[in-house]
This record gives structure tokens, sequence and C-alpha cells, in this order.
């Protein structure tokens, strides 16, 4: 991978044996549980499609008189498989940053980083690493190359990380099984966005890598801002003490990464938005308990896991994540409640029918934007 003065800037393979070493053993399963679950959660993802589908009235393009979903795997997986799946994917989208680092190094950035050296940052992405492999329940990963273990190159693939469905299922005390459908029932939503919205994933990387080639980080600093995330989950900082510090993404130092910023912003809010919503509209036919998972949920989103989470959630910038999951619910049922799912789905058109962030949160201004101008 990219190095600087000689010395790798991240070693791969220690984050992943850091992460896989470091995070916490899932929920007590017997062989024969273990074998169940995995099966009851591939039914659970492929009867979600018929559901998302027609609830949401889109579909893969067909090919061959076929929906065709393209090289989209379902993947159930352990801890340690969505760890490794990850660190895939940051190396394929961090690849253009880190060559843009390399070409920009100087003196001082050298120095700092050849004290660094790639093992430490190694481990550091790892002790991150195996923060959040314990709290995924799932994940649409669009970007990450296929590898022999994790097949799906070039069209994404779905990860459900059963050890942490179980855990929060017995966490929350619901029924096992309608959760695990109410948890596909959100991926698979993702799954569907992706597939049935062809430009949509060359747009969301296009906004990324112009992101990342905007990027006026020094290498240093950037470095030292994972430094911090991970002190703070050694405990290396005593609580409280990051009171106003910055996520990772706070970063951003130039006008055009704040608006490149802000358009990402409004399109994962809708991403997951549309998906929260998905999963509440189709529950009450095919999830009987889904009231009460959700009401418990959205109180378990709420309260985090304690004062070190909480740190964790903002340096990491998880805690605009969870904004992103209610103001994006809100749009997206304020919009079909006016113009109904057909009417929605114009957000699917092209770049352009996108919500910016100012119309997520004033729904009305984007139905007067897409809907009133093309009616006039």
């Amino acid at each position: 991978m990219t190095s600087l003065g000689g010395a790798e800037m991240v070693d791969w393979k220690l984050a992943v044996a850091t992460a896989t070493r470091l995070v916490r053993p899932g929920p007590e399963v017997s062989r024969d549980e273990a074998r169940a679950i995995v099966a009851e959660l591939r039914r659970h993802a492929k009867a979600s499609e018929g559901h998302v589908r027609a609830f949401t009235r889109m579909a893969p393009p067909v090919k061959d008189g076929d929906a065709f979903a393209g090289d989209t795997p379902v993947l159930v997986v352990d801890r340690a498989g969505w760890i490794k799946a990850n660190v895939e994917g940051f190396r394929a989208i961090l690849g253009p940053l880190l060559e843009k680092m390399q070409d920009r190094r100087n003196g001082t950035s050298t120095a700092v980083l050849g004290a660094v050296g790639g093992k430490v940052t190694g481990v550091e992405l790892g002790m991150l690493l195996s923060f959040l492999a314990s709290r995924v329940l799932g994940q649409y990963e669009t970007f990450a190359p296929g590898t022999g273990d994790l097949p799906g190159a070039g069209g994404g693939r779905l990860l459900l990380v059963a050890p942490n469905i179980v855990h929060v299922e017995r966490e929350l005390e619901v029924d096992p099984h309608d959760f695990r459908l109410w948890v596909c029932l959100h991926e698979e939503t993702h799954r569907t966005q992706f597939t049935a919205v062809p430009w949509l994933r060359a747009h969301i990387e296009g906004e990324i890598q112009s992101f990342l080639g905007e990027t006026e980080v020094d290498p240093a600093t950037l470095l030292e801002r994972l430094r911090e995330a991970a002190q703070s989950l050694a405990g290396g900082r005593p609580e409280g003490e990051d009171g106003g510090a910055p996520s990772i993404v706070d970063l951003v130092q130039t006008p055009a990464q704040r608006e490149i910023l802000a358009r990402l912003t409004a399109v994962m809010s809708l991403l997951e938005g549309h998906a929260d919503y998905v999963m509440d509209g189709v529950g009450p036919q095919v999830v009987p308990s889904v009231t009460e998972i959700r009401e418990k949920f959205q109180q378990r989103r709420a309260r985090g896991a304690g004062r070190l989470d909480a740190a964790l959630r903002k340096l990491l910038g998880l805690d605009a994540k969870l904004r992103q999951y209610r103001d994006g619910e809100r749009f997206v049922r304020a919009v079909v409640d006016e113009v109904g799912m057909d009417g929605f789905n114009r957000v699917w058109t092209s770049p352009n029918t996108l919500p910016t962030k100012a119309e997520i949160a004033k729904p009305a201004d984007w139905v007067a934007r897409v809907h009133r101008k093309s009616e006039k």
C-alpha cells in the first residue's frame, strides 16, 4: 500500500489482526443454534427482496426476462468477517487520498510518519474496527472489491453480522425471528436502492473521490485524529475530556469540501431514512411485533452504551449518522404523505432530483422543486 518516506502508512494486515484479536466475543450459541441462525437470516434476506420491491415499487433492471440484481451476494458473517470486509473497503476508497499524501510529503510529515510507522497506524485502525465490529447489524457494501472469502466485486454485497443481531435481540428481549426479519428489511432496502438505481453507486463514489481530492490535511494531522479516536477507545483520555473535540469528518477545511459533504450528508440521510421508512412500512404485514421492536430499538439508539460510547460516537461522526436516520425518515414520510410512493420515487430519477441538505429539513421545498416545477 502507499508509503511515505519508505514507511508504509497503514499496515492493513496488522489492522485486521489487531481488530480480530481485540473484538469482543459474540453471544454464546451452540453450533446447531449458529447454523439455524445463519440459515434463517439467509431466508429472511431472500424473502425481504419481494417485500421491499413491492412496497417501494423499485426493482433492478430486467435482464433476459428476469429482474437482475447484479453481483450482489448476501453474506452472513461474524465480527471477524465484517472487519476483513471493511478493511478491504477502506483500502479501495482511500487509495487515491493516500497516493495524494505521498505526492505531497515533506520533511516534517515524513519524519512524523516515519516515527509513527505503518504498524502503529495499523494497530490504531484495528482498535477502532474492533469497537465498531460489535455494533453493526448489517451493511450494504457498495465499493469494496470482492475477495475469495467475500465475493461481490463490482456490484456490492450485503453483509448481515449474525452475532450482533443475536446480541441486540437478546438485549432488547424481543421476538428473535421478528427482529431478524426486521433487520433484513432495512438492509435489503439499501441493496434495492443501489441495484434499482444504476447511477447511484457511481454518483456517490464520484462525490467521495471529489471530497478526498480536495483534502488539504497534512498526513500527520490525519493520523493524529486516528490516534485520538484510538486513545479514547483505550481509555487514554479521561472521561469528558473530549468535550468539544471534532469528529474525523470535521477535518474538512475547504469550501469545496463543505459543499460536497453537504450533498453527501443529504443523500446518506435519504438512503438511511428510506430504509427505516420501508422497514416500518412493511413491518405490520410481516413482522407482528414491529411496534415493540421499533420502540425498544429507538430507545437503545438514543441512550447508546455509556459515556465512552458517546465520546466515540462524536469523534467518529456516528452521532451524525443517527441524525441521518431520523431526519431522512421524516423527509421520506412527509414526501410520501404528500405525493405518494410513485411521487417520492422521482427522487431516483437523476442526481439533480436528489434532495439537498436544506430540503431534507424542509421536504415541501423538494416537492415544490421537483414536482410543481415539472407540472408547469
